[in-house]
């Protein structure tokens, strides 16, 4: 993730945000954080492999571990989902 600085003690504000349509196939392009505009859950792949379900998030919500995937299924709704890089 050359876009932002992972250290905590220099953080960097990231550069730029795509709407996500979640996949089971497809990976984002890049390592991102979520950002959740309905709540509900998403299922993701971490940046480090692990898949997760976030589950009970409301609207507004950031996913706040960078992730390569959102899956379709696992994710409810599927919509209002923005990659943050």
């Amino acid at each position: 993730m050359s876009k932002t600085n992972p250290s905590p003690t220099f953080p960097m504000f990231p550069n730029d945000a795509v709407d996500v349509t979640p996949s089971d196939t497809v990976p984002l392009a890049q390592p991102s954080v979520i950002y959740v505009g309905g709540g509900g859950s998403v299922a993701v792949v971490t940046a480090n492999g692990s898949a997760v379900t976030f589950t009970g998030l409301q609207p507004g919500s950031v996913i706040p571990v960078r992730v390569t995937q959102v899956y379709l299924t696992g994710t409810s709704p599927t919509t209002g989902i923005l990659a943050i890089f």
